[in-house]
């Protein structure tokens, strides 16, 4: 049976300058085998509990995904990790235990780009990529998870909790992104529309980092027309 020999690495979603094995190679690999997570996780809790929202949808995500990170391995020469996560998987007994499971892997799956983000500047179309599937997860993924267990549990989830009850991970790195995840949301769909003004985004983002935030949001491009924004916002003031 063949292994990965930086499995170690992998279920770590961080890349370590000092492992034995280059940056990029570990920037692929891992976000590749994170993707092989999400998937196989989803695809489980469907053979279980059948055909359930947003399980089904965001599925179909992750296989986009997926196909859209091996372009790159096979554009840097990089080996495709096994996946070996489909034997490996335990599900909570409930679908709403799931859906929190679906809550703390979309969060880990951010955190993980934050990380990997780091280290792909020189890599502009892996930069993108990167990007653009955090914004998912952002956008999209986790939202929709955390509006299942809202309407599980008729009452507003505390994202942060259910991460820590869910994950054998860090806790939350960036609580604030977290805490204002529908607000975000908003912006995010205002600005892909052409809809966003400055006004929307000076309500919702006053101190935070706003490369950061666009990054998560908008995907690359996002990222940079909207810091350009707020700096133009800033030069006017000055």
């Amino acid at each position: 049976m063949e292994i990965n020999n930086d499995a170690d690495l992998l279920v770590g979603l961080r890349v370590d300058p000092n492992y034995d094995e280059p940056i990029l190679d570990q920037v692929l690999r891992i976000a590749v085998y994170d993707e092989f997570h999400a998937y196989e996780t989803y695809r489980k809790v469907i053979e279980t509990f059948g055909n359930q929202q947003p399980f089904t949808n965001i599925i179909e995500a992750e296989i986009k995904h997926y196909e859209a990170l091996t372009l790159l391995l096979e554009k840097y020469n990089v080996a495709l990790p096994i996946n070996d996560w489909a034997d490996k998987i335990v599900l909570p007994n409930t679908l709403i235990e799931c859906c929190e499971v679906g809550v703390a892997a979309e969060i880990d799956n951010i955190q993980m780009y934050d990380n990997l983000l780091l280290y792909a500047g020189e890599y502009p179309d892996i930069q993108d990529i990167l990007y653009r599937l955090q914004a998912a997860s952002y956008n999209n993924h986790l939202p929709a998870f955390r509006q299942s267990v809202v309407l599980y549990t008729n009452q507003e989830p505390d994202l942060q909790e259910i991460y820590e009850n869910n994950t054998e991970h860090n806790a939350v790195e960036n609580t604030e992104m977290l805490s204002k995840v529908n607000d975000f949301r908003n912006i995010a769909t205002k600005f892909a529309t052409g809809k966003v003004n400055e006004q929307d985004i000076l309500k919702v983002f006053n101190s935070v980092d706003m490369a950061s935030i666009g990054g998560v949001l908008l995907g690359g491009l996002g990222a940079m027309q909207l810091v350009k924004m707020m700096n133009d916002k800033k030069d006017q003031g000055e």
